[in-house]
């Protein structure tokens, strides 16, 4: 026993006087081994909407970093008294502790006790790897005394709580004080602090989430060891121990419903204030956006449902994407990039597609309209023609003969819009595509159709219907409102952009028209809680009738507009879409439906416009009858008599048979009746009308002829 006794002596000295000579040359040897660049801890980055509401973190470590001062000084004695007892007393390396524990390893035969400081620890997670050797031991002891020699004790431990891992993802004690309490470190209890600093030694055995017991019993040693070090009162110790683990979990996770809008905002980021997605991730920056949670969160929800998405193929479901943006200053709402978005993954948003009708009114109406010589309801042909061998058709294979340019876009009508492209001209046509942002270059009379070569994206589709939402003017999409740096200084501001495309009359006129759609046309499918102007387009798959590649719904509220797509990313004659546009249109109302701020709104004609009014039906008349009547002084006459439409602005021209034809001998508005007075009734000529719409200026079908030889 005394041999063993002056066996562990010689061994203590003999450590005691390598340990003084190590220091020594370590004090020798300076600064050289700390980088100080190391030392700046990665922190996670937020994303907040505008009212300041946090909606994710971004991080490669979930950190946030704190100040020493906002660290409770119980928190600070529970860590002290569980991980470095004498943290205020040694240098760095705590020669006693190393003593104790190497007496407590001979006794044993095998390292039952570590001696490791706090300094040593923060110098082993920051600056070194896990291994266990000599070297890294002896590189510890040199960081950790030169760390010591460098910064305050109250600095060393701030940076030691900022950076240790307490599990479940969560770095640092204040990332950690809102996951398992959701509440700030400078809230935290006696009995909370305690149970934190138990974590640090094994986070995931001692979690209070996975095993509350365990974790509730190294609190309570914790608090034991407090109390032994005289930092708390025996009686503060065991009414703390008698408590049980109150957690209030708050986890932010990376929710699938944002991950689209995520990868947007670090593509802008990059783009807009150089910043990679490492430098986000890892500095801590906070990240103001103009999402709409409830609009994002509701349009990753319908595109979960099957019911949108009809698709000849039963084993791979057709995709989509969609995008809704405030039509006033571009800051993007929502957006979804698929059905099964994953992160930095194929983003549909902006992939080029055919746009179908959807580009009729930028392609064709709007320009047309800027002309001056067309308006609302200035008459189109809608015949089926022949433009050097290509012949569009309209979908029910049905013609008018004229038709007005309300009608057209209300009922999607293919010849018409081909018509009047090819009376502006290609080249009008292109120029306000372009000047739209749309690269469209080719030049065939198939644009009026969307039937483009290389197509464009759901977001391109959204800003150009900006400007019809925006009064003329289209507005650019962000999805970085601010960005500011972990110190909170203001390093990026989103401007707003616009570019005027379209007369701000022309804008409403088209804004009606496309509220035609909604209401009568074919857009009209299911119910939206708020104004809606829009248009759908259907691109069809050719060698399989009934079959469809893109479906597509653009539309805007009074304050938001957007789009949807909807199809397979690669169209076969053995995949392609059974569903039509108004799949499209039914799902962007009903996402329209789920937000809020979007329900019972209605368009407010700007200042300095006309307003355009409804279209006037030309009604058939078929019940025209005539009677003898007395005129003005008595003079005898006959009286014709019809059943007139609802419609007072709807008008009747009258027609009397002579011999030399039809002579048109008035014209009446709103009436059902006219009295003829004339030398002529004694010849007993024939009557009829003829409907007419001062809109259009276009005659109806006549009426039924009467005759006044009856009497």
């Amino acid at each position: 026993m005394l041999k063993k006794a002056t066996r562990i002596s010689l061994w203590a000295m003999a450590v005691i006087l390598c340990s003084l000579l190590v220091y020594v040359a370590i004090v020798f040897a300076g600064n050289y081994v700390i980088d100080e660049k190391d030392l700046v801890m990665s922190s996670a980055s937020t994303l907040v909407d505008e009212d300041g509401n946090t909606i994710t973190r971004l991080y490669d470590q979930n950190r946030d970093l704190i100040k020493i001062e906002d660290v409770p000084k119980h928190v600070q004695e529970a860590f002290i008294a569980v991980e470095d007892r004498r943290f205020y007393e040694h240098p760095g390396i705590d020669f006693q502790a190393i003593s104790r524990a190497l007496y407590k390893d001979i006794l044993s035969g095998s390292t039952v006790e570590g001696g490791s400081t706090i300094t040593q620890q923060l110098a082993k997670n920051i600056f070194l790897s896990h291994e266990k050797t000599l070297l890294r031991k002896t590189k510890e002891a040199t960081i950790a005394i030169n760390l010591e020699r460098k910064y305050t004790k109250k600095k060393i431990l701030e940076m030691y709580l900022n950076q240790i891992y307490f599990g479940h993802g969560a770095y640092g004690i204040q990332a950690a004080s809102k996951l398992f309490f959701n509440k700030d470190v400078s809230e935290l209890t006696l009995e909370e602090g305690a149970l934190l600093a138990g974590l640090p030694k094994a986070p995931n055995g001692y979690s209070p989430i996975a095993h509350p017991e365990k974790s509730k019993n190294r609190r309570d040693t914790v608090l034991s060891l407090m109390e032994r070090l005289d930092y708390i009162t025996a009686e503060e110790a065991v009414r703390a121990q008698g408590k049980t683990v109150a957690l209030d979990v708050s986890r932010i996770e990376k929710d699938p419903a944002y991950l689209t809008y995520i990868d947007m905002v670090l593509k802008e980021v990059k783009e807009k204030y150089a910043l990679s997605t490492t430098e986000v991730l890892q500095g801590g920056y906070k990240i103001v956006v103009p999402m709409s949670p409830e609009a994002q969160q509701a349009s990753y929800n319908a595109m979960q449902e099957d019911k949108y998405f009809r698709g000849s193929d039963l084993k791979e479901s057709p995709q989509g994407a969609f995008v809704l943006m405030d039509s006033h200053t571009g800051g993007v709402m929502a957006v979804q990039g698929g059905r099964n978005y994953v992160a930095q993954g194929f983003n549909r948003v902006n992939a080029r597609r055919q746009p179908g009708s959807t580009f009729k009114p930028l392609a064709v109406y709007g320009p047309a309209m800027e002309t001056n010589d067309w308006e609302p309801y200035s008459l189109l042909k809608d015949e089926p023609l022949k433009y050097n061998g290509y012949e569009p058709e309209n979908y029910d294979d049905k013609y008018q003969g004229s038709v007005s340019m309300y009608k057209a876009i209300e009922d999607s009508l293919n010849a018409p819009a081909v018509w009047l492209l090819n009376e502006i001209g290609l080249t009008k046509s292109l120029k306000y595509i372009q000047e739209m942002g749309m690269d469209v270059e080719e030049r065939k009379l198939g644009v009026a159709l969307g039937g483009l070569d290389e197509g464009v994206t759901p977001l391109q589709i959204t800003r150009g219907f900006s400007a019809f939402a925006n009064g003329g003017e289209m507005v650019e999409p962000f999805f970085v409102k601010e960005i500011y740096d972990r110190d909170g200084k203001l390093i990026g501001k989103a401007e707003v952009e616009t570019k005027k495309v379209f007369s701000k009359q022309n804008a409403w006129f088209m804004t009606k028209m496309l509220e035609s759609v909604i209401k009568e046309g074919t857009g009209k499918r299911g119910h939206v809680n708020t104004s809606l102007a829009g248009k759908t387009g259907t691109t069809t798959l050719e060698e399989v009738e009934g079959g469809n590649k893109d479906l597509w719904f653009t539309g805007y509220t009074p304050n938001a507009v957007g789009a949807v797509w909807i199809g397979y990313d690669r169209t076969t004659k053995d995949r392609y879409m059974t569903g039509t546009s108004s799949d499209a249109t039914l799902m962007f109302k009903n996402i329209i439906n789920e937000i809020p701020d979007q329900k019972n709104m209605t368009f407010e004609k700007p200042k300095g416009v006309k307003d355009l009014e409804p279209p006037i039906e030309l009604i058939e008349v078929d019940d025209l009858s005539a009677q003898y009547a007395f005129g003005r002084f008595g003079v005898p006459g006959i009286q014709l008599n019809w059943t007139p439409s609802d419609d007072k602005r709807l008008m009747y021209k009258i027609y009397m048979h002579t011999d030399q034809g039809a002579v048109k001998i008035d014209t009446v508005e709103g009436k059902g009746s006219y009295t003829v007075v004339s030398p002529k009734l004694f010849t007993f000529p024939d009557f009829f009308i003829v409907p007419y719409d001062p809109l259009t200026k276009q005659d109806g079908e006549p009426s039924n002829t009467v005759s006044s030889s009856i009497f």
